[in-house]
C-alpha cells in the first residue's frame, strides 16, 4: 500500500497541498496517496478528518503524513492527536515571524486565499477573460497584451496564459504558428509590431506527437514527421526573429510561467 498524504486546511487546502507537493518532490523514488481535506474549520469536521487520517494509517500499516495550515486552536488540536506524522506549516513559522515583527498574529480563518484586495481580484477576473477572448489567435487586435505566446498548436500556450491571468493578473494572449505561417520567412506582421511581447513555447516533437494523437488519432496533424517539421520550423523563426523560446516539455505550468513573467520583466498582482 502507498503511504497516505493528507493535505488538511480551514480553507481552500491550496497551500497546504502546494507546499506539501514542494516537500514531497524530494522524494521523488516514493509514491504517495494524495487527499486533499478542505474547509475544516470546526471541531466537528475536524474529527470526521481525523477518522480519514486514522483509518488510512491503519489500512496501509503506515502512519499517514498530515501537512497542515489549520488556525483554530481546537481543530488544530483535534488534528495534531492524529495516527500520523503531522507537519502544521503555521507552527514552524508563526513565532518566528511574531519575533522578527515584533507583534503577535490574529488568527483569521480561511484567509490564505480570500478576495483580499477587490482591485486585485478584479484585475485577475479581467485578464482571465482577456486570456479567453485572445487565445488561439481568436483576435489579433493586441495592443492590451502585457505578453503574447507564440508556438505550435498544442505547446501549452492556453493553459499558460490562463495560469498567469488567474495567478498574477497578467493579459496574456497566444498566437498558434499554422503550417501556413511556417512557410513564410518571417513572422506574421501584425505579430511583429508587438515582437517585445513575444515569447515562444516550444516542444519535444514526440511529446507533440502523443498529444496531438489523443486529439485527432491517426490524422497528418498528429504523425511525427509532420509534428518534427513544424517544431523544427517554429524555433527557426523564433530564432531569426530573436524571440525567447522555453520548452514546455517536462515543464510544469506553474514553472513555465514564472520563467516568462521573469524574462519579460512582468511582476506580479499582489
Amino acid at each position: 500500500m502507498k503511504r497516505t498524504v493528507f493535505f488538511v486546511s480551514d480553507g481552500t487546502a491550496i497551500t497546504a497541498e502546494t507546499f506539501g507537493h514542494s516537500l514531497l518532490t524530494q522524494f521523488g523514488e516514493l509514491e504517495f496517496r494524495q487527499i486533499r481535506l478542505p474547509f475544516v474549520d470546526t471541531p466537528s469536521k475536524a474529527r470526521d478528518s481525523l477518522g480519514l487520517i486514522n483509518q488510512a494509517s491503519q489500512v496501509s500499516g503506515e502512519p499517514s503524513l498530515v501537512f497542515t495550515t489549520t488556525v483554530d486552536p481546537d481543530v488544530t488540536q483535534i488534528i495534531s492527536d492524529a495516527d500520523a506524522h503531522v507537519f502544521n506549516l503555521f507552527d514552524h513559522f508563526i513565532d518566528r515571524i511574531e519575533k522578527a515583527i515584533g507583534q503577535k498574529r490574529k488568527p483569521s480563518v480561511g484567509q490564505a486565499h480570500g478576495m483580499g484586495d477587490r482591485g486585485v481580484y478584479e484585475d485577475r477576473m479581467e485578464a482571465t477573460n482577456y486570456a479567453l477572448t485572445h487565445d488561439d489567435g481568436i483576435s489579433q487586435k493586441l495592443d492590451q497584451a502585457e505578453v503574447i505566446l507564440v508556438g505550435v498548436s498544442r505547446s501549452g500556450k492556453t493553459p499558460t496564459c490562463l495560469y498567469m491571468a488567474l495567478h498574477y493578473g497578467i493579459k496574456a494572449a497566444n498566437y498558434p504558428l499554422t503550417e501556413e505561417d511556417l512557410e513564410q520567412p518571417r513572422l506574421p506582421e501584425f505579430l511583429r509590431k508587438h515582437k517585445h511581447k513575444l515569447f515562444g513555447l516550444t516542444i519535444e516533437p514526440h511529446r507533440l506527437s502523443k498529444i496531438r494523437e489523443l486529439r485527432r488519432p491517426g490524422s497528418r496533424y498528429a504523425s511525427i514527421k509532420q509534428c518534427r517539421y513544424e517544431v523544427e520550423a517554429a524555433e527557426a523563426m523564433l530564432r531569426a526573429e530573436g524571440v525567447p523560446q522555453l520548452s514546455s516539455t517536462g515543464s510544469s505550468i506553474e514553472e513555465l510561467a514564472s520563467r516568462i513573467l521573469l524574462s519579460q520583466g512582468l511582476q506580479r498582482a499582489d
